[in-house]
């Protein structure tokens, strides 16, 4: 490439300009006209420098003759890779007196250092010069005042010449005589990496956007991305060049299930600072076309659409090659036979021949979604990798985005081609029973009272009129024998018949696995598991997720692990979400570590935990923090017949308000052991407002008759206990009004004033209605949105842990789009993990383990801790590691894995870990647990984090380690804020970890005291004394521990 010419001193490139590489040779180019043979005196001026390097001080001989009085010019013009035409060196002298006689002056050139010398202490930043072209010339002395402008014009000169100068690397530079002496540690310093040559930055203009499958569920979700500039310069130089004629590529690959079942569902897009569609913009359309769309340079969108549609079921490769307004190609190879491309190809250049706008482009402004985002919905399907060349339009040919994980590629394709089949049985028997049902009984039933009554009352009738193809029958003879034995009466909603079987077969599998040895039968369970997956029913689809991901009674199978949690996931189901958000979250299980994608995962059902919260019906509970070693929350568990419950309802039947709004609680939410049932809970709710006009219970009913959730919807009377609610100075209550001017009047003063009351009286709800108010643009008095105040509010409702404004929060982390929140990824994903794991569908899942194991159902607790775990909420883990210990016969016959190393393992890398985790990990890494090795180091960390957390056992078993010679490590001390004065000696940290108060068991600590005491402490009476204290203090501990 050659670079640009350079500018010219005093003014603009004419005729004359030169370029920046040119010969280097002197020129002299002479004003005047070619004189007569008589003239003998010309102007000149020529250029003499014995070494054309850019060097300090360098020597330059000007040799010129002077017609007319004149001033003679020079100057240096430098040129670097981001500035052109710099004047870096100036110098004149005038000529009166030697007319018509050549002169030769010397001239030393003084150059800026940055451009001569090397970096050292003093000189950080040298620059990296491309072209140094020295300038001379001659202009006569000025008559008047015209002339005087003209005066330093070079290209007005009577005589000019110019030179390039060699430019030296920086790193070939010497070093600079600053004539200062520095500190010896200074010098020292700087001498380590004085000759050290840094290497430019390896970096390519391809990126990898996603690696790894994507299951994208068509909602307002997905992958999140965001572009830095280049750290090479060049490469940045060229991205900067072409913001206005784009050069970019983009391949995807991608499985479609469907097209759009909206307007447009999003492929990829790009969205600006101002949240706005960017270039390039890319949809699916109803009709399987797509839609692209570019925002062009004078500020205009522009869109077109292909004149072929994307296909189904089946693997493609979309490329898209961008080369500035004028031309725009879209290919998409299909995958034939697992390697064979098919292509399919069409030029969208002929929709741009009477359109010649470039387009606006400027990946690191704003971000990138993949799938759906706030704006669009997502396709649905599966994306395969994704791969992004910046700088380059390139043809299919050229793009390198192979799919390595071929197996699973080939598993999905598989995946639907089975389930066609299986749901074309289920619809043949769905319509069978919906179109032929009374003929089928009277097929099957002779018309006898006692036949009557017998089928009223006693075991279903089933009949052998279902008939299908042979071939079908002996290819799922499971699926054929169960329907063989369901009931005919199929209730539920008869639209999707398919679902409903799915949902049968699902609960008798479940059923079976939980009784009382049910594990036994996993084998012969998977085939139906998987027939109720392809129905649609994607609970199994989870179940078989885990059960070959663990080796549940079957031998481990990552590759189905992985197909049935991509099946799950693609369906929206809850639990299959949060395992991939987790997977990749914490890079288990071979997963890799991806935040963006976690994020997608958790987000989707982050989103969904808000809605569901409303929904009253459905298999959902609280999500409760309870420990299987925790006797005493064990005990406070109840049902509906048990002794708290009742107890709780014979107090609130007295007129116990406190009584009233638990027993409440607990029936909404289903918490506590008690089942969800939101009809007896109004009834709580209405007896203590109308009864004991308790301001919490008189919200708690005004709220549900707003809703109508358990009772009938009643405006009226909502809003008349809401204000009484209110006036009580119930926060929640004032919020409440707040939503109702809102919600039913749109009167946004009213609204604002009582959210702005709430807000001040600390209700996190208030703060996210301020801030929803500020982002729609209706705030009273305020025009416009505004963003950095909803932000504000927003944040603050989530530091109150309100949902909906957690995950604004976590939204604006992942987009880096606001000022007031940097882009932080890690972030984002655990705010929407957060959300995430309070959803009602995961307690149901928790609460369903924590019954079994208090009703000793060994292999149900078993089945529904280990589908809780692999969610990756820290409680289920570390209970499943508490069940597989107390029952590790039963662990070690159905589990593939080592049950307590594992979960335990994983509950110590969540942020909220319990401080014993800390502690079990630690024992197993101190004594080797089973195939793991000892690791002293790592089981010092364990119990540092365990002492951290406030536990007193993790301070002794420190104290253990030093008892035994084994040194602790600084920054294990640092951590702990051990005085530094104490950790000379293993003697005095002793005493800083066993002073009284730290060891749950006074008499061992007294013990174990003394006999660290005869080991340290013998024949010092200092020693003596503090013992004898110890011993004192420990022993009427003890007392008090025996009483």
């Amino acid at each position: 490439q050659s670079a640009a010419a350079p500018g010219l001193p005093g003014g603009g490139c004419g005729e004359d300009c030169v370029p920046v590489f040119g010969r280097k040779t002197l020129l002299t180019t002479p004003v005047t006209a070619p004189s007569d043979q008589n003239t003998v005196y010309e102007d000149f001026i020529k250029l003499n420098i014995l070494e054309k390097k850019v060097l300090n001080d360098s020597e330059v001989s000007v040799h010129y003759l002077c017609s007319k009085p004149c001033i003679v010019n020079m100057e240096a013009v430098a040129s670097s890779e981001f500035r052109t035409a710099v004047p870096v060196y100036k110098k004149r002298w005038k000529n009166y007196q030697h007319l018509y006689t050549s002169q030769t002056r010397r001239v030393h050139l003084k150059f800026p250092s940055s451009m001569v010398y090397k970096d050292d202490y003093f000189l950080r930043h040298s620059i990296a010069v491309h072209t140094v072209i020295l300038y001379a010339w001659i202009t006569h002395e000025p008559v008047g005042s015209y002339d005087a402008d003209r005066n330093n014009n070079y290209l007005q000169a009577v005589a000019r010449n110019y030179t390039l100068l060699e430019t030296v690397p920086p790193f070939e530079r010497p070093y600079k005589d600053h004539k200062v002496c520095l500190k010896w540690s200074s010098e020292y310093m700087w001498r380590l990496q004085a000759n050290r040559i840094p290497q430019c930055p390896q970096e390519e203009d391809n990126i990898e956007i996603l690696g790894f499958p994507y299951a994208s569920n068509g909602e307002k979700v997905g992958i999140v991305k965001t572009f830095e500039r280049f750290k090479n310069r060049e490469l940045e130089a060229i991205r900067q060049h072409q913001i206005d004629y784009p050069m970019f590529t983009i391949s995807v690959w991608l499985y479609l299930l469907h097209h759009c079942k909206e307007r447009l569902c999003g492929i990829f897009y790009f969205i600006d600072p101002n949240e706005m569609y960017s270039t390039p913009a890319v949809f699916l359309n109803e009709e399987g076309y797509l839609h692209i769309q570019m925002h062009l340079v004078k500020g205009e969108d522009f869109a077109v659409k292909t004149s072929f549609s994307l296909p189904q079921r089946q693997w493609f490769r979309l490329d898209l090659s961008f080369i500035g307004g004028q031309v725009l190609k879209v290919e998409h190879p299909t995958v034939a036979e697992w390697g064979i491309k098919v292509h399919h190809t069409t030029n969208l250049s002929v929709l741009f021949s009477s359109f010649w706008e470039d387009f606006c482009y400027d990946d690191t402004s704003g971000y990138f979604v993949l799938g759906g985002g706030a704006y669009s919905s997502g396709v649905e399907g599966f994306f395969g990798p994704v791969k992004y060349y910046r700088l380059n339009a390139l043809e299919t040919e050229k793009i390198s985005n192979p799919f390595y994980q071929h197996e699973i590629m080939e598993q999905i394709e598989l995946y639907y081609e089975r389930c066609a089949d299986i749901q074309q049985i289920a619809s043949g028997y769905g319509h069978f029973l919906t179109q032929h049902r009374q003929a089928v009984q009277k097929d099957c039933h002779h018309e006898n009272d006692y036949l009557e009554l017998k089928n009223r009352y006693g075991e279903k009738s089933k009949c052998d009129a279902f008939i299908y193809g042979k071939e079908l029958r002996e290819k799922y003879p499971s699926l054929f024998k169960l329907l063989h034995k369901m009931d005919f009466s199929l209730p539920g909603n008869q639209n999707n018949v398919v679902l409903e079987i799915g949902h049968r077969i699902f609960e008798k599998v479940a059923k079976s696995l939980s009784s009382a040895d049910g594990l036994r039968y996993m084998n012969s369970s998977l085939p139906l598991l998987m027939d109720s997956s392809c129905c649609g029913y994607q609970r199994a689809s989870y179940f078989l997720a885990v059960i070959f991901e663990t080796g549940l009674g079957v031998p481990i199978d990552p590759v189905q692990g992985l197909l049935y949690s991509l099946i799950g996931a693609q369906d929206s189901e809850r639990l299959a979400l949060m395992n991939l958000g987790y997977k990749h979250y914490q890079g288990v299980n071979g997963y890799p570590v991806d935040l963006e994608l976690s994020y997608a995962y958790y987000n989707s059902i982050a989103l969904k935990t808000s809605l569901d919260q409303h929904v009253t019906k459905g298999d959902q509970a609280f999500v409760e923090t309870i420990r299987l070693r925790d006797q005493e929350l064990l005990e406070a568990q109840t049902k509906e017949n048990g002794d708290v419950f009742m107890w709780l309802k014979h107090e609130a039947t007295r007129g116990n308000a406190a009584a009233q709004q638990r027993l409440g609680q607990m029936l909404f939410w289903g918490q506590q052991g008690v089942e969800k049932n939101p009809e007896a809970a109004v009834e709580w709710y209405a007896k203590g407002a109308m009864e004991m006009k308790d301001p919490v219970l008189i919200y708690d009913y005004a709220i549900v008759l707003f809703k109508g959730q358990g009772v009938k919807k009643n405006t009226r009377l909502a809003l008349e206990l809401m204000k009484k609610a209110a006036s009580k100075g119930l926060r929640q209550a004032v919020n409440g009004l707040g939503w109702y001017y809102h919600h039913f009047k749109r009167d946004y003063v009213k609204a604002a004033k009582y959210w702005l009351q709430a807000e001040e009286m600390g209700n996190p709800d208030a703060s996210f209605n301020l801030g929803a108010l500020y982002i729609d643009g209706v705030y009273p008095g305020v025009p416009g949105r505004n963003q950095t105040l909803a932000a504000k509010y927003f944040y603050k409702a989530a530091q109150g842990g309100h949902m909906d404004g957690t995950l604004r929060c976590s939204l604006y982390y992942i987009t880096g789009n606001s000022e007031s929140f940097p882009r932080d990824p890690e972030k984002a994903v655990i705010w929407a993990k957060y959300v995430a794991e309070k959803n009602g569908y995961l307690g149901h899942v928790i609460r369903r383990a924590l019954n079994a194991y208090l009703e000793m159902s060994w292999h149900e607790a078993l089945l529904y801790n280990v589908l809780a775990a692999e969610t990756g909420i820290e409680v289920s883990k570390t209970n499943l590691a508490h069940l597989c210990e107390e029952r590790s016969e039963l662990a070690g016959r159905y589990l593939a894995t080592n049950c307590i190393w594992r979960y335990y393992n994983f509950s110590v890398s969540q942020i909220n870990a319990p401080s014993f985790a800390y502690l079990k990990m630690g024992d197993f890494y101190y004594y080797g647990h089973q195939n793991q090795s000892k690791d002293l180091n790592l089981s010092m960390q364990m119990y540092a984090q365990a002492a951290l957390d406030g536990d007193a056992q993790g301070f002794f078993n420190l104290a253990l380690l030093l008892e035994e010679g084994s040194p602790i490590p600084q920054h294990i001390l640092d951590r702990l804020e051990i005085d530094r004065t104490l950790q000379a000696t293993n003697t005095a940290l002793l005493q800083e970890h066993q002073i009284p108060g730290k060891c749950p068991h006074s008499l061992h600590c007294a013990n174990k005291l003394l006999n660290l005491s005869q080991i340290y402490f013998l024949g010092s009476l200092l020693g003596s004394v503090l013992i004898a204290v110890a011993l004192h203090y420990f022993q009427s501990l003890s007392g008090k521990y025996l009483a």
